[in-house]
């Protein structure tokens, strides 16, 4: 028992020696507790402290981590593989973070993992790093980086993918009519012949190695070259001199077809000549199938071709090599055999008269007849009109008006009265060397304007659904007396002797042209309707000045 102001024994009052009292739970004297009362819930603190770590550490390692792993610092990136389905199943590597003295090991939430409606904390790498598609892994961070302090790295935008440059075609077309100063309101027809002998011509005869014995004029022994240096200035615009480059561009990946007679022949080898300056000297070739001859321009996949059809419809005379018979006769409704040669062309030219002109009255194969000896004797317009509807008819019901243009050439005349020009000496056009200029009336050359007109109203009417341009080179032409061939051609393959050559009443031709001439001409007037108008689906370019 104690007693007031009695004193205590320093050992009681410590509580020391083995013989103290009974120890709580917590290890502490019961006597204790009155002198330090609080440390008991200091040391319960501490063990509940120590059993929360115990039980719940690694979510609170997990939670305090996850942020950095998700890119904050330098993190080692962890392994990516793509699956069948698609999905990316992440391989977490256990050392995530580094401080400055040791690696932690953290292991991953497994409901991280596991989960497919939560993202897996992964770093993949970013654009502008060197990871080609299809790599299993991802790349690591470098070693020198792992001691690093922990920053958040500056993330550079990724670069936008530079779309590949869009080659422009090299002047392909030019811009839509008007431009030329060349409207479809512009009649080309009416003008005047001017010399130039500084545009013209516009290539020499002996650097078109295509050009056959038939036009080589200045070979064949003509001595005056004035002819090949005549220009058609039209009355109310302008016309551009041909230029090779441009047109053999709106020529690329297309068939440009002329189908006629031999003066469509003729036109063929002009434009031959105007267009193969710009190709290749590899590249360009001649071959010759049956009724078709056909310029190869193979660098650009461009052809331009003649189809020998004189009436354009069927007739016993068409074989191209075996044609001069005495009697021809003409199947005014059948066009389906030469007409299928045509199909898919880009551009047709046609023509068809001087076969017109042997006979008044034209034999036609009656309908359903059996053989040419089945026909009938037509006047001469009216079998020319049951022909052009015939063609004109196919024409419409056949040809693609968005991809194929057409064009009809009217008739060549032919230059055979010298009277008719003022000069009663000449013979046929044998020694002529100048156009008729300043000439104010009608030139009475035999040519049918009645079967002019009859061309002209089919072109534009009979055919609705497809346009049709028809090509007047009928009145310039009619003023170049100049430009025939006359004695300086060939005759059944070969070149007039000089015993011919003196005799032109019976030798000269005065049907077909010297080439460069005439021809060139028609040629340009093609060139600038067609350069006039758009290509189809092509943005339009501006023409260079002349």
């Amino acid at each position: 028992m104690s007693f007031p102001g009695r004193r205590k024994s320093s050992l009681a009052g410590a509580g020391g020696g083995a013989g103290a009292g009974p120890f709580d739970s917590l290890g502490a004297k019961h006597g204790a507790s009155r002198k330090g009362g609080r440390l008991p819930v200091y040391v319960a603190g501490v063990f509940f402290v120590i059993f929360v770590i115990v039980m719940y550490g690694e979510d609170i390692r997990s939670v305090t981590l996850e942020p950095l792993a998700r890119g904050v610092g330098p993190v080692r990136q962890q392994a990516v593989v793509v699956s069948d389905a698609g999905r990316a199943a992440a391989t977490p590597r256990r050392d995530v973070l580094s401080s400055s003295t040791e690696k932690k090991t953290v292991t991953p939430r497994r409901d991280v993992i596991a989960s497919p409606e939560r993202p897996v904390p992964v770093s993949l790498p970013h654009e502008d790093e060197r990871e080609r598609p299809g790599h299993a892994a991802a790349t690591e961070t470098a070693p020198e980086q792992v001691n690093r302090k922990v920053t958040a790295p500056k993330v550079k935008k990724p670069k936008k993918a530079k779309k590949p440059r869009r080659l422009r075609p090299a002047r392909k077309t030019v811009a839509a009519g008007g431009v030329l100063g060349s409207p479809e309101t512009c009649d080309l027809s009416k003008g005047e012949w001017v010399f130039d002998n500084a545009s013209y011509p516009l290539y020499r005869e002996e650097e078109c190695s295509f050009l056959t014995s038939q036009v080589t004029c200045m070979k064949n022994g003509r001595r005056d070259d004035n002819y090949q240096k005549w220009r058609w200035q039209p009355k109310d615009c302008d016309m551009p001199r041909f230029d090779a480059k441009l047109f053999i561009e709106r020529l690329r990946n297309k068939r440009f077809m002329f189908v006629g007679d031999s003066l469509n022949r003729n036109q063929w080898e002009s434009m031959v000549c105007l267009v193969q300056s710009a190709v290749s000297p590899d590249k360009k070739y001649v071959t010759w199938e049956d009724q078709r001859v056909v310029f190869h321009a193979w660098e650009f996949n461009a052809t331009v071709e003649f189809y020998w059809s004189p009436f354009l419809v069927e007739s016993n005379s068409d074989n191209p090599k075996i044609h001069s018979i005495p009697t021809r006769i003409i199947d005014a409704s059948a066009i389906a055999a030469h007409a299928e040669n045509w199909r898919n062309a880009d551009y047709l030219v046609f023509n068809t008269y001087i076969w017109w002109m042997n006979t008044l009255n034209m034999k036609l194969k009656r309908p359903g007849g059996q053989d040419w000896e089945d026909h009938d004797e037509v006047v001469r317009i009216e079998a020319y009109r049951k022909v052009l509807n015939t063609w004109a008819g196919w024409v419409n019901d056949n040809i693609d008006p968005a991809r194929t243009s057409v064009f009809f050439m009217s008739m060549s005349p032919l230059h055979l009265s010298p009277q008719v020009w003022g000069n009663p000496n000449g013979i046929r056009c044998a020694k002529e060397t100048m156009p008729l200029l300043n000439w104010r009336g009608p030139i009475w050359l035999g040519t049918d304007w009645d079967m002019f007109k009859v061309a002209s109203n089919i072109t534009r009417a009979a055919a609705p659904r497809v346009p049709i341009t028809f090509v007047d080179i009928t009145t310039m032409s009619e003023r170049r007396k100049d430009g025939h061939t006359s004695v300086h051609t060939i005759r059944q393959g070969q070149i007039l002797t000089p015993e011919q050559q003196a005799d032109p009443g019976t030798y000269a031709d005065c049907i077909h042209w010297c080439l460069p001439g005439v021809p060139d001409i028609w040629n340009n007037i093609l060139y600038t309707r067609i350069m006039s108008r758009p290509d189809a689906g092509t943005a339009a370019l501006p023409l260079p000045a002349r």
